[in-house]
């Protein structure tokens, strides 16, 4: 009996990493491409906040090009499985905020951090925990996902 349940609990533990390796990301794995048709282009030069905030059609867009490339990680809808921060708090703090100055401030500042993060991706100790998808997906991609994601928001902002 209890071979048995070591050998379940072993190969349950088996499965549960198979499954954790197929669905890992690797920093040469190819993005989904993200059609932004519809959306003004935004040109070459990066922008430090969201330009396309509240639009419905970056909203549409960016739900399907963050299901496509970012789910896998961060979870479907934006729900953390709990292999990457879960994308639903990135903008908690700015919503306590109560002056709007101050909130709007707060915004940009996660906008900010947004951009750096999918641009460059972040590592540490040579492990990569998320690759960068700069030059993989446009701007105009990248600020449709975060469209997408203010909709998801834990504490939507007042």
């Amino acid at each position: 009996m209890m071979r048995t349940r070591a050998r379940f609990a072993a190969a349950l533990m088996g499965a549960a990493l198979l499954a954790l390796a197929a669905t890992a990301v690797r920093a040469d794995e190819a993005p989904v491409a993200v059609d932004t048709e519809g959306l003004q282009p935004l040109g070459p030069d990066w922008r430090d906040s969201n330009p396309y905030s509240g639009q419905p059609k970056a909203i549409e867009i960016g739900s399907s090009a963050f299901n496509q490339n970012c789910a896998r990680c961060h979870g479907l809808e934006a729900i953390s499985g709990g292999i990457a921060p879960d994308l639903r708090r990135l903008d908690n703090e700015c919503a306590a905020e109560k002056d709007k100055a101050k909130q709007a401030d707060c915004k940009k500042d996660t906008d900010g951090y947004f951009i750096n993060t999918v641009r460059h991706g972040r590592s540490r100790n040579g492990a990569v925990y998320m690759p960068p998808f700069e030059g993989k997906l446009s701007q105009e991609a990248f600020w449709a996902i975060k469209s997408y994601l203010e909709t998801r928001r834990e504490k939507p902002l007042q």
